[in-house]
């Protein structure tokens, strides 16, 4: 007589299937929408590392950072995403990422552009010898420099054509990561940094769009300070012991407050959901001189 074998899960089959279902059950108890900017969030930064290497591949070929695009130009029409240059130099110093001088993505995951923001004299053509950030660098605009790189920088060799600064060329930018903790730090977490670009996140505030318009509404303080171009005339004068002529901000997100304060440590801090990624000055130059191009 045959023995008859019984049917049906055992222990271990049984056991793997509630740690499948487990986990299925787990990840459905995340909402949806939330799990769309997880990653939305993901690609975006994904997108602002390879941006950081054309930037820095670009510098490489053509001894300077790319300018600015304008950000009011449509996809599609002429100078869309093309570097803005006039007589040799950036035509301002704040703009949208010039995505087809570069090669790269023209938006963030939510659809909009990328704003960008570069050094004077990181910028400009080897022709006009700025190898310092000065104040009168013509004919930038928007925003002008504040004040001349401290200390100076008179690199003597000069460096040779195509490259349009040196060794010792300082950013204008300092980046500041304020925190619950410490809402109004004053050492940046990056100081003298030549270029930063950044997603203006899931509110997209300020922001331009594909079709050359710009979404309204500002956010908290420092999403209007990074949306100015990091002009903040009152944390510039509190960061003495820097040179720099413009904040940019970097932070935790957090959400749309009625009662908050980007300085109050009794309140929370306002909306900010912008991404931001920068090259510090030393990155860049290691860089350069690994592609012979300095010093």
């Amino acid at each position: 007589m045959s023995v008859s074998r019984s049917k049906g899960f055992t222990l271990v089959e049984l056991s793997v299937t509630l740690v499948i279902v487990g986990l299925l059950l787990a990840a459905a108890m995340i909402p949806l929408s939330a799990q769309v900017d997880l990653r939305n969030i993901a690609d975006t930064r994904r997108s602002l590392e390879q941006i950081k290497e054309a930037i820095i591949g670009f510098a490489q070929a053509n001894g300077r950072l790319p300018c600015p695009a304008t950000g009011t130009i449509a996809s599609g029409a002429s100078g869309a995403g093309v570097e803005s240059v006039s007589s040799n130099a950036c035509s301002s110093a704040f703009g949208v990422l010039p995505w087809a001088t570069l090669g790269v993505p023209e938006t963030d995951a939510w659809g909009r552009r990328f704003s960008y923001a570069v050094a004077p004299a990181f910028g400009d053509e080897n022709s006009q010898n700025t190898w310092a950030t000065s104040y009168d660098l013509a004919p930038l605009t928007s925003p002008l420099s504040l004040a001349n790189q401290s200390p100076g920088c008179t690199p003597s060799p000069t460096p040779s054509a195509p490259a349009t600064f040196a060794l010792c060329s300082l950013g204008d930018i300092a980046v500041l990561n304020p925190t619950d903790a410490n809402k109004s730090p004053t050492s940046p977490v990056s100081q003298g940094a030549p270029v930063v670009i950044l997603s203006h996140g899931k509110n997209g505030y300020g922001a331009y769009q594909s079709n050359g318009l710009q979404l309204s509404g500002t956010g908290g303080g420092h999403e209007s300070a990074n949306l100015g171009g990091g002009i903040d005339s009152s944390t510039l004068s509190g960061l003495s012991l820097y040179f720099k002529n413009r904040v940019f901000y970097t932070r935790a997100v957090t959400s749309q407050s009625s009662d908050c304060s980007e300085t109050d440590t009794s309140k929370s801090f306002c909306e900010f959901d912008d991404i931001l990624v920068w090259i510090p000055p030393f990155t860049l130059v290691a860089r350069m001189v690994s592609a012979g191009r300095l010093p």
